[in-house]
């Protein structure tokens, strides 16, 4: 398989400029979707009911994605980038328009389950596309371009999710990712263009339908825990012994599948290991705060949903403005320093946000999240451009679909996690008190900064630079002639 690319410049002028577009539009999707409902929930709950069930919108979109991610990643691996990214629109437009449509929080709940298949194709095929038409050193300017999506959607989400809660409707958040699915669509068919050889290459099926029930389990056992069941009662040990033990069963199935839909390979390299493991502690960051934190605004400051959009869209706003300068920095130090001394910043302000309270102001939440931002524009993009690096254009789909897994499956426990907190201080309650609110997020927020902590160590595990692909391990098992794409 081999991807049609120009060696011009990175930039919008470019020869690749209107693919490089294409890959910004549809990151956008992503990007609008987490900022955009992010404000929503705390309305949809009163809307709907069920304030307890709304860590799920995001549980079970993050869950679908997760577990589809490899499965998009094998299969771009076979049959090309540009399928999957169309597949994956298609699914999160009709999964869109069903969340609009939803009459009750568990059809919500199910649509958001469906927008997720779609999901899980859009932000690692746009990164892959990206690693095979960029080469190593223009990489870092290609993921600077795709982190400011985050920016603009980090603005544009929370102002435009706020406004229409208050003034519209909350359906609407997700009637607009229809039209710009569908001009992503038509921008990636005009001017992505690959050429592909078919490759006799089996897809996992069995293993990812174990992954996806094993985990199911345990994101259920801990968003129902607490509320729905005692933690010590039968079927809460039995739910957690059920996914724990299903997940052993995988591990058992990829070491004897013929293309593993997760390869245990990746995670014995140790830029790979480390690299999956950041991913998936910035997952549970991220979303912990994009979770909580407009509900620590709008629940305890009483402020609106607009209002709590901007506090958290400092976040977003730190992020991609430091990542866009991040590449200097660890093409002279390397990506082991770079990302150490980001993960520090989260640190710092993951403390910080453990401070906030009835008292504070919601500019203070908005200062704290804007340096995790930071702190993460310095580890995101490395860490992920290092395990890119270090292989070659054969690997480079399920390397990045792993590491992009590591951060939904990260996001998906971190959030049923967070939620467990919350909902076991509450005892479920639907319309909780500011005060009672607060010392619940405070849990959620303590949480934070232990992530936080081990995202350093991960961090502190990387190597100082990625090894040359050329002479990394190779995988132990390869079916088929594959041709590499230029780097």
């Amino acid at each position: 398989m081999r991807t049609v690319t120009a060696k011009a410049d990175v930039g919008f002028r470019s020869e690749r400029g209107l693919i490089l577009a294409s890959l910004m539009l549809a990151m956008a999707l992503v990007a609008l979707d987490t900022t955009i409902i992010s404000t929503s929930v705390y309305i949809i709950a009163g809307d709907l009911g069920g304030f307890a069930q709304f860590p799920w919108l995001f549980s079970i979109y993050l869950l679908t994605q997760a577990i589809s991610v490899p499965v998009y990643g094998k299969l771009a691996d076979i049959f090309g980038r540009k399928p999957m990214m169309l597949i994956g629109i298609a699914l999160f437009s009709v999964g869109s328009m069903l969340c609009g449509l939803a009459w009750s929080m568990p059809a919500l709940i199910a649509f958001r389950a469906l927008q997720g298949l779609g999901g899980g194709a859009l932000q690692p095929m746009s990164l892959t596309i990206a690693g095979d038409i960029y080469t190593t050193t223009e990489r870092p300017k290609a993921q600077a371009y795709l982190s400011s999506v985050w920016g603009i959607a980090s603005v544009i989400g929370p102002t435009v999710g706020g406004l229409f809660s208050e003034y519209l409707s909350w359906r609407w958040i997700f009637f607009v990712n229809i039209p710009i699915c569908l001009l992503a669509a038509a921008m990636l068919i005009r001017n992505f263009h690959e050429k592909r050889e078919r490759v006799d290459r089996s897809i996992d099926y069995a293993g990812a339908g174990i992954l996806a029930a094993g985990t199911t389990l345990l994101i259920l056992g801990l968003l129902s825990g607490g509320h729905e069941w005692a933690w010590g009662s039968p079927i809460s040990l039995g739910i957690f012994t059920a996914g724990g033990g299903l997940l052993i069963v995988f591990a058992l199935v990829e070491r004897r599948a013929r293309e593993p839909v997760l390869p245990l390979w990746v995670l014995t390299r140790r830029v790979l290991a480390a690299s999956t493991l950041v991913s998936l502690l910035l997952g549970a960051i991220v979303l912990g705060l994009t979770t909580y934190i407009p509900t620590f605004a709008q629940g305890v400051f009483g402020t609106s949903a607009v209002v709590a959009g901007f506090a958290l869209a400092t976040l977003t706003i730190g992020w991609p403005l430091v990542s866009g300068q991040a590449g200097r920095v660890y093409l002279r130090y390397g990506f082991r320093l770079t990302a150490t001394a980001g993960s520090l910043i989260v640190v710092i302000g993951a403390g910080l946000t453990a401070t906030l309270s009835l008292h504070s102001a919601v500019w203070q939440a908005a200062i704290f999240c804007f340096v995790i931002g930071c702190g993460i524009g310095l580890v995101a993009s490395p860490t992920l451009i290092a395990a890119q690096s270090s292989v070659g254009w054969s690997e480079r789909g399920v390397v990045t679909s792993t590491n992009m897994f590591g951060r939904s499956i990260g996001s998906a426990l971190g959030v049923a996690l967070f939620g467990a907190l919350v909902n076991t201080r509450l005892g479920g309650a639907d319309n909780p008190a500011p005060t009672a609110l607060a010392e619940a997020l405070h849990l959620v927020f303590l949480a934070l900064v232990v992530a936080a902590v081990m995202l350093v160590l991960a961090s502190a595990a990387m190597p100082k630079f990625a090894p040359n692909p050329d002479s990394a391990p190779r995988a132990p098992v390869s079916r088929g002639p594959v041709s590499r794409g230029p780097r």
